[in-house]
């Protein structure tokens, strides 16, 4: 893998290793209906992983982060973690959580997540447009 300085300063790419999971999808074409919020691929800072919890039959994973774009976080709005869209259950000015259902658990890197490890935080575009 190739990468710039930028993406190895704003990303956990480098803590990867061989066999690191990482989750992959297709873009949306152009002349496709839009479901969902627009995700870019854009990093715009890595986040911890403070906890996960069990929460009957889903999973709540908790994420600590810079203060100084927490902002950019609405509660039950969208943001994109390792690449998956996810809602944002709480949001605090440094923290926030999200709820993982069994399909996205089963099909993304969040089944490997462990507290402590690093994420890939991408804010949602149109609240960065707002501001």
């Amino acid at each position: 893998v190739t990468a710039i300085r930028e993406t190895l300063l704003k990303t956990n790419l480098r803590t990867w290793k061989s066999g690191t999971l990482v989750n992959l999808e297709r873009c949306m074409a152009a002349n496709g209906r839009f479901d969902g919020h627009i995700v870019q691929g854009h990093v715009d800072l890595t986040a911890e992983c403070t906890a996960i919890e069990t929460d009957g039959g889903s999973w709540r994973y908790f994420f600590r982060f810079s203060e100084e774009q927490g902002h950019l976080v609405v509660e039950k709005g969208s943001i994109t973690i390792n690449g998956v869209s996810l809602t944002v259950v709480d949001a605090q000015p440094e923290k926030l959580s999200v709820a993982i259902i069994p399909y996205t658990y089963q099909h993304t890197n969040f089944k490997q997540l462990q507290a402590g490890d690093p994420v890939n935080i991408e804010f949602d575009i149109i609240g960065k447009y707002v501001q």
